[in-house]
């Protein structure tokens, strides 16, 4: 990726933030619900309805739309989202105490798909058509046909309750607790990427290259460790750009079934007492958390791949 090309992919993000901003801005201003109302209300406090109305200026809601979308977005560039409504602190504090819990369950579900995936995928890619390779395929329709949530449950449901291994609620990030949340968000994307890795893993296997190493004698784990897998990696690598990037937004569910003190958690937490500034910081951090990824795996494609170099 020349230095043009990478001006050009910064600018189209921050017209894709603005964008997301304004949206975002939008949609919590037209949603239903009073959070002046439900900010007393989580304290225990009754008040009048001429200290609601003073509250609401204080706060700004009785500004116009753009007016209040304008104040924000310029707080935003300054580093500031507002305070939460209902926790009482700085919106960038709360995520940045909840980014690094999603970020360690993040990476070990990854971790744990890459050690099932990988050596499956090319397991069923090797003995194609054979009951290997059969079993390995009724493990990818299993795992994406069962949803999370449900996986969570019966991971729950034996290890907790019947065998009593591990605790039910992961009220902390320690490595005992974020075993079963890891596995199951590591189920379904296990299933996906060994599809994913079969599919690639065939493919460079019909190669003319593949062939003729066989016919000078190389040995068969040596054409497919050193040849096959290394060119199968770049669809692998934009695979794993996306899952980091839905993993640190879409955990919401399994991070619930586990108490587990993440993002996913956080924002749910958001949306249902109508915490407007920790919903709007939530939704734009994540937003630049995945493109930052998406432009990170871009630029990683000229290293592992170099047909994809381009001359500056």
């Amino acid at each position: 990726m020349s230095i043009k090309q990478l001006g050009k992919r910064l600018l189209q993000m921050i017209i894709v933030l603005i964008g997301i901003s304004f949206l975002t801005f939008l949609l919590t201003y037209l949603a239903p619900g009073d959070p002046v109302r439900t900010m007393y209300a989580a304290t225990g406090i009754v008040p009048s309805e001429e200290v609601m109305n003073q509250t609401r200026e204080e706060m700004g809601l009785t500004r116009p739309f753009l007016v209040q979308y304008g104040d924000w977005l310029f707080s935003c560039l300054r580093g500031d989202f507002g305070n939460s409504y209902s926790l009482k602190k700085p919106v960038l504090t709360l995520l940045g105490s909840r980014l690094w819990p999603t970020i360690k369950l993040s990476l070990a579900s990854m971790i744990l798909m890459l050690l099932v995936s990988i050596p499956f995928g090319m397991l069923a890619a090797v003995h194609k058509n054979k009951w290997i390779d059969y079993l390995v395929r009724s493990f990818t329709y299993l795992g994406v046909s069962v949803p999370n949530f449900w996986v969570g449950l019966l991971l729950i449901s034996f290890f907790c309750v019947k065998l009593k291994w591990l605790s039910v609620v992961s009220a902390d990030t320690t490595f005992r607790n974020i075993i079963l949340p890891a596995v199951t968000l590591a189920f379904a994307m296990s299933a996906k990427y060994t599809r994913q890795v079969r599919t690639a893993v065939l493919e460079e296997l019909s190669q003319d290259y593949v062939t003729g190493a066989r016919a000078r004698g190389i040995r068969e784990w040596k054409i497919l460790w050193l040849n096959v897998f290394p060119n199968s990696l770049l669809p692998l690598i934009t695979m794993l750009g996306l899952s980091i990037g839905s993993l640190l937004g879409g955990t919401a569910v399994v991070e619930v079934i586990f108490s587990y003190p993440g993002l996913g958690g956080l924002a749910v937490s958001a949306i249902t007492s109508y915490d407007y500034p920790l919903v709007q910081g939530y939704v734009l951090w994540i937003a630049l958390i995945y493109m930052g990824i998406n432009l990170v795996v871009d630029i990683s494609y000229n290293f592992v791949d170099p047909r994809m170099r381009e001359k500056r």
